[in-house]
């Protein structure tokens, strides 16, 4: 089944075109990276696909259903979580307290879930266990947001967006600011979402932490899709080693697919 479609997507802002008619589908229970090389329009179609952007052409269906233009707020309703580039914890709070309020945020907003304060509250902190044990944040739980390192923050970030128990999670560079020894346990982590039988979007700058993580990859350069493919595939176009030689640190290196 086909849980996210994107068709001939448009985006403007004033006279520069930062999508140019991209079209990408995403089937449920896949996993799929979006990669390119500095201003291949990567951020501005992830936005856009999360609700935080309008397109100024073009389609975007989630189950089925017309989305483009609900906006951020009513797409988590529907059942896409994301994390950001930037991490937006609440820095006062502890991690534990920043996934309950999370968690706490999604029953409130379902009313399955509303069946009366004590039930709610026991599933609630049942749900925090639980998405501390899986993002390796059990040791941190009780520290401050804003002590973390960036590798504790990048986890606090995916343990808020899972708290939504989205259908659809968007992973918005989650390697950026993280070191080799940084980036391998946060791969370990993304790869064991998997189990959970998510379909995650990842749009990233660090080829081959990408290619080591997804099924299939679409290329972007300069606002339109030049290539889609298997990760063994990507390797190989011209068309993508071509718009990634000239990046810094690009090139034969980067898509070489090491973590």
């Amino acid at each position: 089944m086909t849980l996210l479609e994107v068709d001939r997507l448009t985006v403007r802002f004033r006279g520069l075109t930062a999508v140019d008619g991209v079209s990408l589908a995403v089937a449920e229970g896949e996993f799929v990276a979006i990669i390119g090389p500095n201003g291949a329009g990567k951020t501005t179609l992830f936005n856009v696909i999360a609700g935080s952007l309008r397109p100024s052409a073009g389609e975007i269906r989630f189950a089925g259903r017309p989305v483009a233009g609900l906006g951020a707020a009513r797409m988590s309703q529907l059942g896409v979580g994301r994390t950001f580039q930037v991490a937006r914890p609440f820095g006062s709070l502890t991690v534990r307290e920043n996934v309950r309020l999370a968690a706490g945020r999604h029953y409130l907003a379902n009313p399955l879930a509303a069946w009366g304060r004590r039930g709610r509250d026991r599933e609630v902190e049942a749900r925090v266990a639980h998405l501390l044990a899986v993002t390796g944040l059990v040791g941190l739980a009780d520290r401050r947001a804003a002590d973390l390192n960036m590798g504790g923050l990048r986890r606090l970030e995916i343990a808020r967006a899972l708290a939504l128990e989205p259908r659809l999670l968007l992973l918005d560079e989650p390697a950026a600011g993280l070191g080799v020894d940084g980036i391998r346990p946060l791969a370990e982590l993304i790869r064991s979402l998997r189990s959970q039988h998510l379909t995650v979007l990842l749009v990233e700058h660090h080829v081959g932490f990408a290619l080591s993580l997804c099924d299939r990859v679409v290329v972007l350069d300069q606002g339109k899709k030049i290539f889609e493919g298997t990760p063994e595939a990507v390797r190989r176009d011209e068309r993508v080693i071509t718009a990634y030689l000239g990046e810094s640190g690009a090139g034969e290196g980067a898509m070489s697919g090491g973590d």
